[in-house]
C-alpha cells in the first residue's frame, strides 16, 4: 500500500488510480458495512468536485486529463486508507509491521503508547475548559490556550513513557518475545505482489 501511495504520486494514469480504488473496493465490501461503504463513496464527493473544477476550469495544459487525474488519485488515496483504519485494530497492525517488516519495538509500542493517550487527551481538553470556566473564561475547541496547555501536558506524558519503556528494555536492537503472534502465510505475499503487478500493467500501459 505504501508503494502504490508513492507511485501513483509520480505517475499521471487517471486508470492507475480507478484501478486501486477498484482493487480496496473488491476487499472492503466483504468487511465493511454497505453504509460505510457509502460513506467512503460519497463523503470526499465535495472537494474531489471542487479539485476537479478548479484544475478543470483554472489548469494549464490538457485540463481534461489533469482534473481527472487528481480527483480520482483523491478517491485512491481515501480507499488506501481506509483498508488500514477500517479493517484492523492498531494494535494489530503496529504487531504484524513490528514481527513481518522488522520495525524496532521501541518505535512501535511508542507509538501505541501515542495511541493509547487520546482518550486521555480528550479528557484533558475538559478539564481545561471546566477550569477555564470556573474563571469566567470560556475555551472553545479553536482557542489557542487549549492547544497551549495540552501540548505541554503531552510533552510531560511522552517523557514518563519515554522512561517507562526504557526501564522495561524497549531498545532498537533488543529481542523480545511476543504474547500474540501475527503471521503472515506465502499466499499473502502472493496477493500483494500479483495486485502491484496489476497496478504496473494499468499505470505504464499508455491507458492514460
Amino acid at each position: 500500500m505504501i508503494f502504490a501511495s508513492f507511485e501513483i504520486a509520480f505517475t499521471q494514469s487517471i486508470w492507475a488510480n480507478v484501478y486501486l480504488v477498484a482493487l480496496c473496493l473488491v476487499y472492503l465490501i466483504p468487511t465493511l458495512t454497505p453504509k460505510r461503504i457509502a460513506w467512503l463513496l460519497f463523503m470526499p464527493v465535495i472537494p474531489i468536485l471542487g479539485t476537479w473544477m478548479s484544475f478543470y476550469f483554472h489548469g494549464t495544459g490538457d485540463v481534461w486529463h489533469t482534473s481527472w487525474l487528481l480527483s480520482t488519485r483523491i478517491y485512491a488515496y481515501i480507499f488506501l486508507g481506509a483498508i488500514v483504519t477500517f479493517t484492523m485494530p492498531i494494535n494489530n497492525l503496529l504487531g504484524s509491521l513490528e514481527q513481518n517488516c522488522h520495525i524496532p519495538s521501541k518505535f512501535v509500542y511508542g507509538t501505541l503508547g501515542a495511541f493509547n493517550f487520546i482518550p486521555r487527551v480528550t479528557q484533558t481538553v475538559k478539564q481545561i475548559q471546566s477550569a477555564a470556566l470556573m474563571r469566567g473564561e470560556v475555551l472553545h475547541a479553536w482557542s489557542p490556550q487549549i492547544f497551549f496547555k495540552a501540548v505541554l501536558i503531552s510533552l510531560r506524558w511522552s517523557d514518563d513513557l519515554a522512561q517507562s519503556m526504557q526501564s522495561h528494555g524497549f531498545w532498537e536492537q533488543q529481542h523480545r518475545s511476543h504474547f500474540d503472534t501475527y503471521p503472515m502465510p506465502l499466499w499473502n505475499w502472493a496477493v500483494a505482489l500479483l495486485a502491484l503487478g496489476g497496478l504496473q500493467v494499468v499505470a505504464f500501459s499508455g491507458l492514460g
